[in-house]
């Protein structure tokens, strides 16, 4: 759903060092943005009286401290598999989209508080000064700017952790037009339009941080990928030779990878060794052309009619009996 550049969900195989890489390097441009613009809105508010552009610098410093929490995930989820985690650390990333959501909770929860509680008294709200109508703008080119590149390289190395930063970016740069037009606003003679500008700008941190904390946890809960995906790692099964059919495809994410297993079908006059062999080129090809970290394989038998001396009226019957047509209760194991 996140990255639909890419033609039937196939992953031209970035290596980990080049996703830490991409990764690093586009968080720490992110890092030097947001550090000049939390400091400019929030000084720039003080002095302009505007309630607005100081809500809006906090929003830009949780994007900060957001950003070292996306190179501390990214640092730990590159770690090599180890014995208590044999699948490797990738789920970091999932853990860090949570953080960011729980982060956008709080941090709006309290440009709320803070809206209302000066709503509530609308001859204390001050007129604004000009220059933070200026410093509004520069916001909103800057982190519009800054959002478009993160995710461009987010979108490139298939990472959701930057997708979810790339929003966030995002999420800011709608809410420096919101508090510019409060501004804009306050400057024509209606003072309450700044804070309610805050007050917007706060109800969009909270929906964002929830949808990024809710899909995150979700994930942390084994949630498999879209129908779409499944479809496309299953057509690469049965594109497989002597695979004859495919069934129980199931998925799970591991950050930004997939855990997946499939029943695989097989001639059942085969030996052994030929199942397990089609079964090793079937996983080698999935590996290969998708996100997959693993694929859990198991081999069935599969019986095909006889129906040389069958009435014509039964040639296209699917199949000889009810035993035939499912997979026999004894698998050859495929597991790497």
């Amino acid at each position: 759903m996140l990255f639909t550049d890419q033609p039937d969900h196939e992953d031209p195989r970035h290596t980990p060092a080049e996703r830490a890489a991409a990764a690093a390097r586009s968080t720490w441009v992110s890092v030097g943005v947001n550090i000049v613009l939390t400091i400019a809105q929030i000084a720039i508010g003080v002095v302009s009286k505007s309630q607005g552009l100081i809500a809006d610098g906090i929003h830009t410093l949780s994007d900060l401290l957001s950003d070292f929490v996306v190179l501390v995930a990214n640092r730990h989820s590159q770690k090599d598999a180890d014995e208590d985690h044999p699948y490797g650390h990738h789920r970091y990333e999932t853990a860090a989209s949570l953080v960011l959501g729980l982060l956008l909770l709080s941090v709006g929860a309290g440009m709320l508080w803070s809206a209302v509680v000066k709503l509530q008294a609308p001859s204390e709200v001050p007129r604004v000064h000009v220059v933070a109508l200026y410093v509004a703008f520069g916001a909103l080119v800057g982190k519009e700017l800054l959002f478009r590149y993160m995710l461009a390289v987010a979108k490139r190395v298939k990472s959701s952790m930057l997708v979810a930063n790339a929003w966030h970016a995002r999420s800011d740069a709608a809410s420096s037009l919101v508090v510019g037009l409060g501004i804009v606003g306050n400057l024509a003679g209606f003072p309450l339009l700044d804070p309610i500008a805050a007050l917007v700008v706060g109800l969009m941190v909270v929906r964002m941080g929830w949808r990024f904390g809710w899909d995150a946890l979700h994930d942390l809960m084994d949630r498999g990928v879209d129908e779409e995906e499944v479809e496309a790692i299953r057509r690469t099964l049965m594109d497989t030779p002597g695979v004859r059919d495919v069934h129980d495809v199931r998925t799970r994410k591991m950050g930004d990878m997939i855990l997946a297993d499939a029943h695989l079908e097989v001639d059942a006059s085969l030996s052994v060794e030929a199942g397990h062999d089609i079964a090793v080129e079937a996983r080698r090809r999935v590996l290969q052309r998708h996100r997959v970290l693993n694929l859990m394989t198991h081999v069935d038998p599969w019986r095909r009619d006889d129906l040389d001396h069958a009435p014509v009226h039964q040639v296209h019957r699917p199949r000889q009996n009810e035993a035939n047509s499912k997979p026999i209760s004894k698998p050859i194991g495929m597991g790497h």
